[in-house]
């Protein structure tokens, strides 16, 4: 399995990918949504991505619609990780196709139970 993960702190992608290796998910980095757009062009499709919202060049929400109006990735499931933390900003990255959404700060364990519940992890 696959995941893209998306977040321009280097960080923060360093911290997720260590939480979802532990699933045996091959991880590829992207520090915005433009770079994420070109990797996707690179690699086979990933079965996730995380995805941060507040990013130079193209923020996650933009990201997501992209993705989601190209039929090719229409089984990716999309993982939104944002500060964001209104009902009305996770309303608004569902609707833009989010498969789901966890707020910062997050741990470990609130991300395996948002993997565990888009069928990702065990």
């Amino acid at each position: 399995m696959k995941a893209l993960i998306i977040d321009d702190s280097r960080t923060m992608r360093r911290l997720l990918a260590s939480y979802i290796e532990n699933y045996s998910i091959d991880v590829v980095e992207a520090e915005d949504g433009l770079n994420a757009l070109e990797k996707l062009q690179e690699i086979d499709v990933p079965e996730l991505a995380l995805v941060d919202w507040d990013m130079p060049r193209m923020c996650g929400l933009d990201f997501i619609k992209a993705v989601r109006a190209d039929p090719d990735y229409a089984g990716m499931k999309i993982l939104m990780i944002s500060s964001h933390n209104t009902i009305e900003d996770v309303g608004e990255a569902l609707a833009a196709g989010a498969t789901d959404f966890l707020m910062k700060p997050m741990t470990e364990e609130m991300l395996h139970d948002k993997l565990q519940m888009i069928g990702i992890a065990p």
